[in-house]
């Protein structure tokens, strides 16, 4: 069987796991801030805040940002349903901007155009979650200008894209965006395991973030609304949750930051290889962005359906059937029977249904061999051809 992701876990990943179960500290120890100045020193950022998984950051980052009640979100309906779902978690409401045909990311122009609608209806939204699909940065940018002409704060989903840059500096320097969050899963271009992770340039959002990550428990004087009565005191100053990152998990993630780089060049070798391989194929490759260096978390070819015989459905299951563990990312937030429940529905976002009705993600990890990159190819070519 091949995955279309898996992790790669080496010796040194289990010998810093280890030294952690040896020592005192299992949970809330030194592993954690030193995993999380690891990613600060990457990115060029001020402040990390560390998490049990990329959702709970993205939970955080909207409290922390005043979302609330009566606010709108808005973000791309080509995305993991967490990227919407945060918004819900705060009481706010969500909305969809369609996505680009080129990139599969948030599309600007159509922003700008919801944009200036919604200024005239008086509903403009509070925060934006543009999400860097695949490890391919969005026009952020540009985004950012429209969020100084009408006021909305940004939140970068970048789940799939740590070791990916923009403009020639890394994803997650908030350059354009109040916040970045980065996801540790197995699949993603290193793990924790589980986990995840805020990163800003605001100490007070920074302060918020890591408050709500541990039930709004502090320890800090400065925070607390009346003198401490002991080195044991403790104040409860916000409604939190329990979304730590262990000591475990941490020391995991710095062992993988040290080949944070060399993951995404490999994968950078290995989608070029599929590009030259499926050049002659039915199939749309995945377009990159002179503006971007991807980080190449997925690879996703589009069927020209209208040049083969078979169906998308036809194409994946038969992918499947010779142990191709294909996956499909994703399938648009909005047609979700939830979200139906909200209003929304078949034909909202065009584009996006169209990329869905199309895409099929095939394997691509590190330590994929060009010899299985061979047999996929193969039987890429023997059933679109058939």
């Amino acid at each position: 069987m091949i995955p279309y992701g898996r992790q790669d876990i080496t010796e040194s990943d289990v010998k810093a796991v280890l030294e952690v179960l040896g020592s005192p500290h299992l949970t809330q120890g030194p592993a954690v801030p030193k995993f999380e100045q690891d990613v600060v020193r990457h990115c060029n950022v001020k402040y990390a805040v560390a998490v049990n998984s990329a959702t709970s950051a993205l939970h955080i980052a909207c409290l922390s940002l005043g979302l609330g009640t009566g606010d709108w979100l808005w973000t791309t309906p080509n995305t993991f349903v967490a990227s919407a779902n945060c918004a819900l978690y705060c009481g706010a409401k969500v909305d969809f901007v369609d996505i680009d045909a080129r990139t599969y990311n948030l599309c600007p122009v159509a922003l700008e155009a919801k944009l200036i609608a919604a200024e005239k209806q008086g509903v403009l939204p509070k925060v934006i979650v543009p999400v860097h699909f695949g490890g391919q940065p969005c026009d952020m940018k540009a985004i950012y200008n429209l969020s100084l002409q009408y006021g909305f704060k940004i939140i970068e989903d970048a789940s799939h894209a740590i070791g990916g840059l923009y403009l020639n500096e890394p994803i997650g320097n908030c350059r354009y965006s109040e916040i970045t969050v980065f996801s540790f899963h197995p699949v993603k271009i290193i793990t924790s395991a589980e986990g995840g992770m805020a990163v800003t340039n605001n100490e007070k959002l920074a302060e918020k973030m890591s408050l709500l990550r541990s039930h709004g428990i502090t320890r800090a004087s400065s925070l607390m609304t009346k003198p401490m009565e002991g080195s044991w005191y403790y104040q409860q100053v916000e409604l939190g949750f329990n979304y730590r990152m262990t000591d475990i998990q941490a020391a995991l993630g710095s062992s993988q930051m040290s080949r944070l780089l060399h993951y995404v060049a490999r994968r950078h070798e290995l989608a070029e290889r599929y590009n030259k391989l499926l050049a002659d194929l039915p199939v749309i490759t995945p377009w990159q962005h002179k503006d971007g260096w991807s980080a190449f978390h997925l690879y996703v070819i589009r069927l020209r359906l209208n040049e083969i015989k078979l169906s998308h459905v036809e194409v994946f299951e038969a992918l499947r059937a010779k142990e191709i563990m294909v996956n499909l990312h994703y399938i648009p937030v909005h047609t979700q029977p939830y979200y139906q429940t909200l209003g929304f529905g078949l034909g909202d976002f065009p584009a996006a249904e169209k990329y869905y009705s199309e895409a099929i993600s095939i394997p691509l990890f590190p330590n994929l061999k060009e010899s299985e990159q061979d047999y996929v190819v193969e039987t890429l070519l023997e059933l679109l051809r058939s």
